[in-house]
């Protein structure tokens, strides 16, 4: 079932029928681009309109942040659990090994990728790797890369680099990239390799994951989770307020 939720469209799946989705996906051979929304893609998508229209559109949209969750409860729309793309990620590793298919692993530096090749092969051994490539790049070089990936005969790849910069280069490749699942895992890969930690699993299960990644790094992550959230915790009231306007017109 899909849901419309500030804006955005919004599979209401738990992990597990997401990754049955996902194979479903991978066995139909037809490309598909896979989304997760969180508290920050809300907001850029109130801004750019062509990154709204890119993820509405795209056949596999996940509840990443437990903001999402939040906006939900306040919302009374029924979504079942959070599915962070990190996790996702793993358990589409997972399916990988367990139907031996072919993985491309696309983004971050050198060092990071190749870290993430190497301990994916060794805890998923009958993995098939496609193939790598390092994230930075002209944008001239985008059809070369696309066309890489489509010689490598992938089933899978993963693209870690920043929104929206990644949902647009997955959007414009994707045909020419010709895999069925294309997944955008943002700065998975740095986490993957041990250059940025995770939050423990309790403050992941209480929704502080981001509180744990904001006092990492205060300076550059204020503007995303303070402000960001803010923001975003406005969107919720509007939409709260629209809501109750609405009902009182009916």
């Amino acid at each position: 079932m899909r849901v419309e939720l500030l804006g955005s469209e919004l599979d209401t799946l738990t992990m597990e029928t997401t990754v049955m989705r996902v194979d479903r996906i991978i066995q139909a051979r037809k490309p598909v681009q896979h989304v997760v929304i969180n508290a920050n893609k809300i907001n850029l998508m109130k801004k750019d309109e062509r990154l709204r229209a890119i993820v509405n559109s795209s056949a596999l949209i996940n509840a990443d942040g437990a903001s999402i969750l939040l906006a939900a409860k306040i919302l009374k729309l029924q979504v079942p659990e959070r599915v962070a793309g990190i996790d996702l990620m793993e358990e589409v590793l997972k399916l990988a090994d367990k139907q031996r298919y072919r993985v491309f692993f696309f983004g971050a530096t050198d060092e990071v990728v190749h870290k993430v090749v190497t301990q994916s092969l060794k805890k998923y051994p009958n993995m098939s790797l496609a193939g790598y490539r390092n994230g930075y790049f002209e944008d001239v070089t985008s059809e070369k890369i696309a066309n890489e990936i489509r010689e490598s005969k992938a089933d899978i790849v993963f693209v870690a680099f920043s929104s929206p910069r990644k949902e647009f280069w997955i959007h414009d490749q994707l045909d020419r990239m010709d895999v069925p699942f294309v997944m955008g895992v943002g700065g998975s890969f740095d986490v993957i390799a041990g250059k940025t930690k995770r939050a423990p699993l309790w403050m992941q299960k209480v929704g502080l994951e981001w509180f744990y990644r904001f006092i990492q790094e205060p300076v550059r992550m204020f503007e995303r989770y303070i402000k960001g959230n803010l923001i975003f915790l406005g969107h919720i009231l509007q939409a709260k307020k629209e809501s109750r306007n609405k009902k009182c017109e009916s």
